[in-house]
């Protein structure tokens, strides 16, 4: 009767397999933290796109309610509270502390802030070294010309960010 040999790794192939099995996970974490950010940056501009909404389906009322002398308070006024629902990232008034992946109204500059999170990509033209997003509710206005003279006229409104950013 043969003696069959147990055989167990050798010391190269182990660490063969762990050289292998940390390139992998090196290379999935990088491709993990790339979603999770893509994910934020999305679920930003989402959040973004919902308050434009709410602005222009406010300004819309106030019009249909020939109140529109009302409109420039949308520039000034917290634009979450237009929305049915918040998001649950909306963090309230801004005060001192602001907690990543989270919204605020800054009450004293009148604008709405989003605290980046993962954020690596974030390339803000300010030069500060915090990831904060600003964004201001600006009316849109044209010149009509009318027999007193021209006349300003509100056509709608939008949000629009007061620093420059590239999140590509």
């Amino acid at each position: 009767m043969a003696s069959a040999r147990i055989r167990g790794f050798t010391l190269v192939e182990l660490l063969i397999s762990l050289i292998i099995v940390g390139t992998l996970s090196a290379m999935l974490l990088g491709r993990l933290a790339y979603y999770q950010e893509t994910a934020e940056r999305i679920a930003m501009e989402t959040t973004l796109t919902l308050i434009k909404t709410g602005l222009q389906i406010r300004l819309a009322e106030m019009i249909i309610a020939n109140r529109l002398s009302e409109a420039a308070g949308l520039e000034v006024e917290d634009p979450f509270q237009w929305l049915e629902r918040r998001p649950a990232n909306y963090g309230g008034v801004f005060h001192e502390y602001a907690s990543p992946a989270t919204w605020y109204f800054d009450d004293r500059s009148r604008q709405l802030m989003y605290v980046a999170n993962a954020a690596s990509r974030l390339e803000l033209d300010t030069g500060a070294g915090t990831k904060v997003l600003r964004f201001r509710a600006k009316l849109l206005r044209y010149r009509v010309s009318a027999p007193g003279g021209p006349v300003v006229r509100v056509s709608g409104v939008t949000v629009t960010s007061v620093d420059p950013y590239r999140w590509p």
